[in-house]
Parts: C-alpha cells; sequence; structure tokens
C-alpha cells in the first residue's frame, strides 16, 4: 500500500489518496495485533481527519494478508500482569476512545474486515459506518478462552444482536464467517476478497456508498440464523449453568450443535462466562460510551484475578492449551463474585474525553 506516513514508526501507515483517508495496520506477522502505540497513533490521526475539510471518509485496513487484526498484543498485557504494571489500563482506555471516537466520526468510515478480525480488531471496524466481509472473514469475540470477557464494545454489539446470537457467540468465542457477521449486525457489505483493490482505488473518487455498490455480492446464508430456534430457546437465560443445562437437553433440530455449544462453554473460563453473560444482560440498556466504561471496570477486576493471566499462558505463552481455571467450574462461581466486577473504580474510571469539535459535527452526521 505504500510506505505512507509513519510518525516515526511503521506499524500503522496513514496515507492521503485525493479526499481518502486510509490506514493500514502494519504489523502483518502479528496478524497486525494492537499495541499502546498503533491505538495512539489512530487516536491522533482520526482526530486530525476529522476535522480536515479535505478529507472526506476514512478508510482501515490490515497489511498482509491474513487479516486486518486479530486483537490487542494479548503477550504485552500478559507481560505487563506478570511485572504488575499500568501499561494494560493505560492502553484500553486509549483503545476505548478510539473505538468511541469512530462510532461518533463525522465521516464516513470505511473497515475492510477482511481476514481475522477478532477482540480489538473488532473494536476498530464494527463501530464504523461502512463495514465490509469478505469470503475469507473469521471474525468473533473469543475472550473466554482466554480468561476474560469481551471489550472494545463486544458487548454492546452483541447484545443487539437478533433474539440470543450474541449471547451464543460471546460464551462459546466462535469464529464467525462473513454471512453471520452480517446476520449479527458486525458488518453491512459482502464484497469479494479480489475485488478490495478496485474497492479501495474506486473509494479516492466516489462516496463509499457508490463505491462499494460496485462491488457488493450476494453472501452465502447465515449459519447461525439456521440456528436461531435453538440459541434462543436455550440462551434465554440470566443463569450460565441454566443455559448449559439447555443445551444439554435440547431436543429438536440442532441437538447436536447445542451438545457441542454446551461442551464449548465448559471448557472457556467459568469466571469469564458469567461474567461476559452479565455483561451482555446489562450492556442491553447502556449507551456505546456506557458499555465502555462498565468492560473497563470489569477489565481491571480480570487484570486483578487469576484466569486472565492463566488463559493467555495456555494458548500463547506455553501453547499447551490446558489452562487450570480458578474457580474451576460455573457452579463455583458465586453471583457476588460477578457483581464484584462491575463495581465503581475508585478514582480511576474510563475517560473517553470525546472532543468538542467531534460532538458538534455528530449533530449533522447521519
Amino acid at each position: 500500500m505504500g510506505a505512507g506516513q509513519s510518525n516515526g514508526t511503521t506499524e500503522v501507515l496513514f496515507e492521503r489518496r485525493g479526499r481518502l483517508g486510509v490506514c493500514t495496520l502494519n504489523r502483518p506477522k502479528a496478524v497486525n495485533a494492537l499495541t499502546a502505540g498503533m491505538v495512539g497513533m489512530l487516536l491522533e490521526q482520526l482526530t486530525a481527519w476529522a476535522q480536515d475539510d479535505g478529507v472526506s471518509a476514512v478508510l482501515v485496513q490490515g497489511a498482509g494478508e491474513r487479516g486486518l487484526c486479530a486483537g490487542g498484543d494479548i503477550v504485552a498485557i500478559y507481560q505487563d500482569m506478570l511485572h504488575g504494571g499500568s501499561a494494560t489500563a493505560d492502553f484500553w482506555q486509549t483503545e476505548y476512545r478510539v473505538n468511541a471516537l469512530i462510532a461518533r466520526y463525522p465521516k464516513p468510515y470505511v473497515a475492510l474486515m477482511d481476514g481475522l478480525v477478532l477482540g480489538g480488531g473488532v473494536g476498530i471496524s464494527a463501530h464504523g459506518d461502512v463495514r465490509v466481509v469478505t469470503e475469507r472473514t473469521r471474525t468473533g469475540m473469543p475472550e473466554t478462552t482466554i480468561g476474560f470477557a469481551p471489550d472494545v464494545g463486544g458487548t454492546y454489539l452483541l447484545s443487539r444482536a437478533p433474539g440470543e446470537t450474541g449471547t451464543h457467540a460471546a460464551l462459546t468465542g466462535a469464529h464467525l464467517d462473513a454471512a453471520d457477521a452480517l446476520f449479527l449486525g458486525l458488518a453491512d457489505h459482502y464484497v469479494p476478497s479480489q475485488a478490495l483493490p478496485r474497492l479501495v482505488g474506486t473509494l479516492e473518487d466516489e462516496s463509499p456508498e457508490d463505491a462499494v455498490a460496485r462491488y457488493t455480492a450476494q453472501a452465502p446464508a447465515s449459519v447461525l440464523a439456521g440456528q436461531q430456534e435453538w440459541i434462543d430457546a436455550c440462551y434465554a437465560s440470566d443463569d450460565a449453568e441454566d443455559i448449559v443445562r439447555r443445551l444439554r437437553a435440547w431436543k429438536g433440530p440442532g441437538s447436536s450443535e447445542a451438545a457441542a455449544a454446551a461442551d464449548t462453554i465448559e471448557a472457556k473460563s467459568p469466571t469469564s462466562v458469567k461474567v461476559t453473560l452479565a455483561s451482555l444482560r446489562r450492556a442491553k440498556n447502556l449507551t456505546l460510551d456506557e458499555a465502555l466504561a462498565q468492560e473497563y471496570r470489569a477489565g481491571l477486576r480480570f487484570l486483578a484475578g487469576p484466569d486472565f493471566r492463566e488463559g493467555i499462558r495456555a494458548q500463547v505463552v506455553d501453547k499447551d492449551r490446558n489452562p487450570k481455571w480458578k474457580p474451576a467450574t460455573l457452579g463455583e462461581v458465586l453471583p457476588s463474585q460477578v457483581d464484584r466486577f462491575f463495581l465503581p473504580l475508585d478514582g480511576a474510571e474510563l475517560d473517553l474525553q470525546p472532543g468538542p469539535e467531534l460532538l458538534e459535527k455528530e449533530a449533522g452526521h447521519a
């Protein structure tokens, strides 16, 4: 995509192509996992472009062939936890400001959700207003696998998916294809990956709506949509143990998939599963900014507990895929323990600091 303007680093490349501002995440070997430096650069550049009359639209894409963004740099988070640092909390403060800024961006924000788009990758794409998936898309919020819970506004997004499909996606941490992303409301348009270079070129001269319309194709049918009967029936509970019981007891169409979902949920961090479920239920009645603040509170509590560190160790550091969760079962996680994840932070709440210039422009932005 060209060297572009790098602000002293190559982790994110920024270019102006005509009236299009292009952000290219540039850590392809790490599937463009987000570092603190990257989210800081994105916040600065997106804020500047929001107020630049020479930029009419913004595009975010990933370098390399593997995906837009595999999430946050969890190895860095692991190291920070081991050393008792505050870098992760600072990283989340900036990352969530980027998420909130994208959601209220005063200009069309186009995200190419090609390849892997997980966790933090969802945060920099699914809050935009022109979200493009391809046949290569694998997206989702897999946080329960590493002893964490969906963040970057993921609870806000998934709590608004059809029926209980968002609950299913969040608790299982499933990877979703393009059709499922469209069905869940995480994306808007299906474009074959081979057409993406032409789409980017067209965006330089045409509005995002017109440009995307040129290359949009018919998406395959969503598997999740076809499974909604058992998903809605089994996940219509605010109790994780009850959900697992319902999944195991389901005898209608999809019984094997329901049983597999129960197995998957029981392999995740029990604390993460219960906190995730509570987060989703609460997020239904929250604004995005409020959901981000809630996710930040829960996130700091996960940093202080054992499962987040253990989950990263098992999945990414030692790679034995054999985490030892504490507590080890859903039944051992008490409601009072879950409630503590949502208590206010004493003097350390999330500060999104929305820029007044953006808020003024937001009123006129559809």
